[in-house]
């Protein structure tokens, strides 16, 4: 019973925590710049510009992009979690914490669950942007929401390396810079939106061994013929394994943080 107690507890003090981080960032509108403008911006941004000299119209383009754009909105978001809680850490929000009667970890956790949400938002904001500019998915809705619950995936087991830098640097404008610089150069460096046969040979062997072509590819699979495939499965072990690793790894530096 009272083990019992404790883990509800436990439960209780993150939902506590995720609630405290959502209420944030509805105060804070700016930071939801890069979970809400930026997709939309982008998605009109290279459809437009690209949809005619890539594909000859931009109506033939959306089926490439929207692969694209859904896994880099996701990233983008997940980008943004080492320099919200360097944030708050520098702010002393997180030494308040330590006065209080929760579980040390639950501040933590809270983000990170937190998160989940942006991601979703993100992910359903490049959906439903390219959706409008007339893009009509092949799959079915229910491999429509398994494109979109693997990108958040892959995209919440990279917030667990953003999380971890967040705790390890010290300036939060540093991180945010060099997080977003991470992920556009990855994301340009991968099959989102450029044929990979139109590029050079050694970019292409790049793109190749880029883990962002192989989610793009995975999603690509799924939205495009409906079926799960063997990317996605791969897309799934390596997102587990980015969580067995860093998961414990963030965990141990934040409990011996100054």
């Amino acid at each position: 019973m009272k083990s019992m107690t404790t883990k509800n507890r436990f439960v209780s003090n993150i939902l506590t925590m995720t609630h405290r981080n959502l209420l944030k960032t509805m105060h804070n509108p700016d930071s939801l710049s890069d979970v809400v403008i930026e997709p939309v911006i982008f998605t009109l941004l290279f459809g437009y510009l690209f949809g005619g000299v890539i594909a000859g119209s931009v109506q033939a383009y959306l089926p490439m992009l929207v692969s694209g754009i859904l896994v880099q909105s996701i990233l983008n978001a997940a980008s943004g979690s080492g320099q919200q809680l360097r944030e708050d850490i520098n702010a002393g929000v997180f030494d308040r914490f330590k006065t209080l009667p929760i579980s040390p970890i639950a501040p933590l956790a809270g983000q990170l669950v937190g998160d989940i949400l942006r991601l979703l938002l993100s992910g359903v904001v490049a959906l439903i942007t390219t959706f409008l500019m007339g893009w009509r998915p092949t799959a079915d809705l229910p491999m429509l929401a398994a494109a979109l619950l693997l990108a958040i995936f892959i995209g919440w087991a990279t917030s667990w390396i953003f999380v971890l830098v967040g705790l390890m640097a010290k300036n939060a404008e540093l991180i945010g810079s060099l997080s977003m610089i991470i992920i556009l150069v990855m994301t340009f460096l991968s099959n989102a939106f450029i044929p990979v046969k139109t590029l050079p040979k050694v970019i292409q062997a790049i793109v190749k061994i880029n883990p962002v072509s192989l989610t793009i590819t995975a999603i690509r699979t799924i939205l495009s013929t409906g079926n799960w495939g063997s990317n996605a499965t791969l897309v799934l072990i390596s997102g587990g394994v980015i969580i067995l690793i860093f998961m414990p790894l963030t965990v141990l530096v934040y409990q011996r943080r100054d």
